[in-house]
């Protein structure tokens, strides 16, 4: 696999120059994160004298035997512009810098999705796009067999020239926090179209799991599938997004399948920055059979990796479930929404639902405002305390009724079916087999009923593309789900 120089090389290469250096990420124009210790690191030769200062503050250390060096200031409250100085044997002075909220936004083609693509573009365009309190970092496609130390990128403020290419997901979501919370946002985009979820986990996070190993055997079955993508897309009809070529498909690595490869290659540089939280969206190329049973294993053990990498407790991790795609019959979107619902088990998530914001016809679907006011509404909720209904009906529970089922729904208030009687709904009995049920809303519950003889399960939008019209009284829309047992949802039946 290709990478950089070898992290012992790396650190000679800084110590042979005894000169203090710092990584990208503290650029001119960043966004350091309020409230917390703000940790500053970098290179210089071994047991050089390093002082740090910012805002009234100064802390000083050595370089070690490698030639890294870190300091811990303390917190600061949102503000700026500052300066952060850093001395040894030369200067370094960053310029321009804020303090506020720093998001990480993560995933593949759907998070990758450029601003100008997007059904909000030309008023955006119209209105402007300077925002001194909005930067933007969007890193570069990278892989690496092992955690490289530095990315490549630096920090920019928004205009119309940075913000068009960057993430349409990540910029509706920064723009409306900054609106609301009047907070400098910052935004790192690391994203790479048509990627697995397995590689942005580190290879201790899929050690750490016996289960996780059938990943490997995964990707050793795959790797001739993966090395034959970039014909087999060249070949598809992008319609609408055709300009997205020029973010996603036309750079298709193979590489960029491997277990770890892009948390070594652009995720491992960010760990260590304070960040408010992360928001995702990725799932669509774990669908296909031999995938999708995975990740329900695989996608909670990521949060858990990159929680644990940062060192910062439960931080946000609010992320898009899949939409709705008429992918081929080889691929089940079911299992991969149901179990990124499931996934709401752990502390601190939370899930923007965009079944109808999809479009059978296009993996890519333009409307990206949608999700990233989905993906604000679940930060105000979540990380900013503020009384907002952030999702829509999450299944709780199916108690037999009638020979059917009543279900009920968490965050269910105002239950309405858009254009008549629920549709979405299937049970089945023992044997598994769903068939189309009937449904009805009764307050905040959904009774349902089927031609199942004894119905022991029922789901709802399971389809890749699901004919599913349930939502809220704030109008959000509800998941899909089973109620089977984790492992029977996730199982493959031809």
């Amino acid at each position: 696999m290709r990478a950089a120089q070898p992290l012992l090389l790396f650190a000679f290469s800084a110590s042979a120059s005894a000169e203090v250096r710092l990584p990208k990420l503290f650029s001119d124009h960043a966004v350091l994160q309020r409230q917390r210790p703000l940790r500053v690191w970098g290179w210089a030769a071994p047991g050089e004298r390093v002082a740090v200062s910012f805002h009234g503050q100064r802390q000083s250390t050595a370089a070690d035997l490698l030639g890294k060096w870190s300091v811990a200031l303390a917190p600061e409250e949102a503000g700026g512009p500052y300066q952060l100085v850093v001395q040894g044997t030369n200067t370094v002075t960053v310029s321009d810098l804020l303090v506020g909220d720093v998001w990480l936004a993560a995933g593949q083609s759907n998070m990758e999705f450029g601003l100008f693509g997007s059904t909000g573009w030309p008023a955006l365009r119209e209105g402007g796009l300077d925002n001194p309190r909005l930067r933007l970092l969007r890193e570069p496609h990278r892989v690496s067999d092992y955690p490289l130390p530095d990315q490549d990128s630096v920090w920019s403020v928004c205009s119309r020239q940075e913000a068009e290419q960057f993430s349409a997901v990540a910029y509706y979501f920064a723009a409306e926090l900054e609106r609301r919370e009047q907070v400098p946002i910052g935004v790192i985009e690391a994203a790479w179209g048509a990627t697995p979820v397995e590689a942005w986990t580190s290879l201790d996070g899929l050690s750490a799991d016996p289960a996780l190993m059938p990943v490997f055997q995964a990707w050793s079955k795959d790797a001739k599938i993966v090395a034959d993508m970039p014909a087999i897309l060249a070949q598809e009809k992008l319609g609408n997004n055709a300009r997205l070529t020029e973010h996603s498909w036309t750079s298709f690595d193979p590489l960029s399948w491997a277990p770890a490869a892009l948390f070594n290659g652009m995720i491992a540089p960010l760990v260590g920055y304070p960040i408010r939280g992360v928001i995702w969206y990725q799932g669509e190329s774990n669908a296909r059979w031999s995938r999708a049973p995975l990740y329900a294993t695989v996608f909670p053990a990521m949060i858990a990796d990159w929680r644990r990498q940062w060192g910062e407790g439960d931080f946000p991790f609010l992320y898009a479930q899949i939409s709705s795609f008429a992918a081929s019959r080889f691929e089940v979107w079911g299992i991969v929404r149901d179990a990124q619902r499931r996934a709401l088990a752990l502390p601190n998530t939370a899930m923007a639902v965009t079944l109808d914001v999809g479009d059978p016809g296009q993996i890519h679907p333009p409307d990206k405002f949608s999700v990233g006011h989905r993906l604000a509404l679940a930060a105000r909720a979540l990380a900013y305390g503020e009384r907002v209904e952030d999702s829509g009906p999450l299944f709780r529970k199916a108690v037999p009724e009638g020979g059917g089922f009543r279900v009920f729904f968490d965050h269910g208030q105002g239950l309405t079916a858009k254009g008549g009687e629920p549709q979405g709904f299937e049970v089945a009995g023992a044997d598994h087999r769903f068939s189309p049920a009937t449904a009805k809303i009764d307050g905040t519950t959904v009774v349902v009923a089927g031609p199942a003889a004894r119905p022991m399960y029922v789901r709802y939008a399971w389809a890749n593309a699901p004919a599913a019209n349930l939502y809220n009284g704030a109008g959000l829309p509800a998941s899909t789900f089973s109620s089977e047992s984790a492992a029977e949802a996730g199982a493959i039946r031809p």
